[in-house]
């Protein structure tokens, strides 16, 4: 019998410095295309066509206030701050192999949110990052390499806009 793979432990990097024991809870970024309905003469009904990638973004949520994470607000660039997710994805199987997931993510970060301080609770710090680059690596092999602003699409090895960047001739 098939038992998924779990990721049973992560670790986050930011701008080099690791957060072991120090990150809560990571929300990696949601892929999705951008769609738009179209249905014109000829056509019994809608489809809808790709128009691109929607906005990448991830959040992160750290067990104290980090003055390394803090001094990285409002840094300049699309791609200003290099974070990248570890995680250990266990099988339960019986085999009880692990596959490396690496997630890497260049952007930077748009909110911190402080939360709550209440006296005797462990308080939190919250980040939110909107993203230029998203590579999705299993066993360090590259799955998935997006890169809007250089108009990459890389899905398992197959760079499905090079026609459109040899198209405009970038």
């Amino acid at each position: 019998m098939a038992l998924p793979k779990t990721i049973k432990n992560f670790n986050i990097f930011i701008d080099g410095f690791g957060y072991a024991g120090r990150v809560e809870e990571v929300t990696l970024p949601k892929l999705a295309r951008k769609m738009e309905e179209y249905r014109a003469g000829g056509m019994s009904g809608p489809v809808d066509i790709d128009m691109g990638l929607e906005k990448l973004e991830a959040e992160i949520t750290m067990a104290e206030m980090s003055r390394e994470l803090l001094l990285q607000f409002g840094v300049c660039g699309v791609d200003g701050v290099l974070m990248r997710f570890r995680g250990a994805a266990v099988s339960d199987d019986g085999t009880c192999t692990t596959n490396a997931i690496e997630i890497v993510m260049r952007g930077r970060f748009k909110e911190i949110d402080f939360g709550t301080a209440k006296t005797g609770d462990k308080n939190t710090m919250k980040l939110s990052a909107t993203l230029s680059r998203f590579e999705y690596h299993e066993n360090d092999i590259p799955l998935i390499i997006l890169d809007p602003v250089n108009m990459v699409e890389l899905v398992g090895g197959v760079d499905r806009l090079k026609e459109q960047r040899d198209a405009l001739g970038v």
